[in-house]
């Protein structure tokens, strides 16, 4: 099979294709002919050996993929043929991957390819975000930064499809059609984003920001939030790592929450099959319909791995190793 393979720690140009034994099933677990992987932050970082897990080149990376069971494990509750999205966070930019059950879902007729390689990484980041640390209620406001990436867009529709109102902040009008056309009920341009916040709530505030930037923009994060509000950290895209004075928090009775969602699962693989049936009736009503941005070949994950790298995405980046047509 051809596979995508970081040899050197210097970044996505350093990413070839290549020949590779094709790999056998786990005892538990499948191999899935992959028609989609989507590329997420994580992999930019495993391609400069700066994410927290840390394998020696030469590797595979993709963290998330679709496509059908090619062959099964003797404890597989899977059969040949069989749709799934799965999560091997390594391996997935390859024509196969192998996968555990336990990190592998049954993907709905309803749902293509490319949007089931577009939901584990994303959607159970925001799911765990949103509901289990957020405490999200139908009714609140929700602000969402970077929301035309493959984060944004997944944080935005999940916010909508629990009832809230969400504002997403973006850095350009193109963005802010990616944004509005995923469901935000208003697109806020990042810079000054705190007083059309103020303005849009009456200056009462958002109850949750989800931000997955960092950066200068997190202390008028703090400052949008309403009485009781929630920030809520995901990532830090921006690249550098803001700091708080704690005294912020005392003023407005407001919380900074980590959402650490692989810490979590890791040591509780059974909660992402608790997350799949939470969003699968969602998904089976069309109300969560994941951004598909732009589409790469194998022989071009590179280049996809260096637009998120480079910020320019919208939407949710894919490679697409069996297929040859490229958006």
């Amino acid at each position: 099979m051809r596979a995508a393979r970081i040899t050197e720690l210097t970044g996505p140009s350093s990413i070839t294709a290549e020949d590779l034994d094709a790999p056998a099933p786990p005892e538990d677990g499948v191999v899935i002919d992959v028609r989609a992987a989507g590329v997420c932050f994580p992999d930019v970082l495993l391609s400069r050996g700066e994410y927290q897990m840390k394998p020696d080149p030469p590797f595979t990376p993709g963290c998330e993929v679709a496509g059908v069971v090619s062959a099964v494990g003797p404890r597989s509750r899977y059969a040949v043929g069989d749709r799934v999205a799965a999560f091997p966070f390594l391996g997935g930019f390859a024509e196969q991957v192998a996968c555990a059950d336990a990190l592998t879902f049954a993907l709905p007729d309803s749902v293509g390819f490319e949007a089931g390689a577009a939901l584990p990484m994303n959607y159970f980041t925001v799911h765990f975000a949103l509901v289990t640390r957020g405490g999200l209620r139908a009714g609140e406001s929700v602000l969402v930064h970077g929301a035309a990436g493959g984060i944004g867009t997944a944080a935005v529709q999940l916010a909508k499809a629990l009832g809230a109102t969400v504002y997403a902040v973006v850095s350009d009008d193109a963005k802010a059609a990616v944004a509005l056309e995923a469901g935000a009920d208003e697109a806020i341009l990042a810079d000054g984003f705190l007083s059309r916040v103020k303005e849009l709530t009456g200056g009462r505030g958002v109850d949750v920001v989800v931000d997955p930037v960092g950066g200068d923009r997190f202390t008028d994060s703090l400052r949008s939030l309403a009485t009781l509000g929630r920030l809520l950290v995901i990532g830090f895209t921006a690249g550098s790592i803001p700091e708080v004075k704690v005294n912020r928090l005392l003023l407005n009775n407001v919380s900074v929450v980590g959402v650490g969602w692989g810490a979590y699962w890791m040591s509780r693989p059974e909660f992402l099959a608790r997350q799949w049936e939470d969003l699968l009736p969602l998904l089976n009503a069309g109300a969560l319909t994941p951004v598909i941005g732009q589409t790469f070949t194998l022989e071009q994950t590179a280049e996809a791995i260096a637009l998120l790298e480079e910020r320019r995405a919208t939407g949710k980046v894919l490679v697409l190793p069996r297929t040859q047509t490229v958006e």
